[in-house]
């Protein structure tokens, strides 16, 4: 276990605030005692509010946690897309940590906030699908502001591989997962299609033009 990981366990177990042995803590992470007493010297030397000493015991008598942050839907936006950057990234320590901080924010952010009909578009493993679907972003996002037609290559939620041609409306971003609202040609209708199931997306040589009843003003979500 590298010395990093180790720091951050005995932060994990120290956090119930009860005292905790040294040779204790050295049994459940498999490593020496004096290997803890150098630990704990990292962690109080750190800021961490480590209390105890050699022979008696450790404990952590304030709450490891950052304060309460309210956060606008624009700003955990920003912060699930940096965390998909990140774990895209080959760095294998980056990666873990950013999967860890999106499951403590995923943990705690409120999902009352979107109807029991739009349920779907939250995602078992709502991080690595909102990275999955960040390739995407870019080329949808040309092809709304020219209004050029795409042909995506998608995939159901039942599995099935489908092939669309759309006009590309605007995409939204639930807390979980982004969705693109469009004008299915396939379907000759609205369709809401989930950027992360997204497989390919391919920019036709067409340029579309505002049409009564294909606009995104024209969209109903409820009808």
């Amino acid at each position: 276990m590298r010395r990093t990981d180790r720091l951050f366990d005995i932060i994990q177990i120290l956090r119930d605030g009860k005292l905790h042995r040294a040779q204790d803590i050295a049994d459940r992470l498999e490593v020496s005692v004096r290997t803890i007493y150098r630990d704990m010297d990292t962690l109080a030397a750190s800021g961490v509010p480590v209390e105890g000493e050699r022979g008696v015991g450790y404990m952590v008598r304030e709450q490891i946690t950052l304060p309460p942050l309210n956060l606008t839907p624009a700003e955990l936006e920003a912060l699930n897309l940096g965390m998909a950057i990140v774990a895209e990234a080959a760095d294998p320590d980056l990666k873990t940590a950013a999967e860890s901080l999106a499951e403590k924010i995923d943990a705690v952010l409120p999902t009352q906030v979107i109807s029991e009909a739009d349920s779907w578009k939250f995602a078992v493993y709502p991080f690595a699908d909102a990275a999955r679907g960040l390739a995407h972003m870019a080329p949808i996002r040309a092809a709304i502001k020219s209004r050029q037609k795409l042909r995506l290559s998608y995939r159901r939620i039942d599995g099935v591989l489908t092939e669309r041609t759309i006009r590309p409306l605007h995409m939204e971003y639930w807390g979980r997962v982004w969705t693109l609202t469009s004008w299915c040609e396939l379907r000759d209708g609205f369709r809401v299609f989930r950027i992360d199931l997204i497989e390919t997306v391919l920019p036709l040589p067409e340029i579309f033009a505002d049409e009564p009843g294909k606009r995104l003003s024209d969209y109903d979500p409820y009808a």
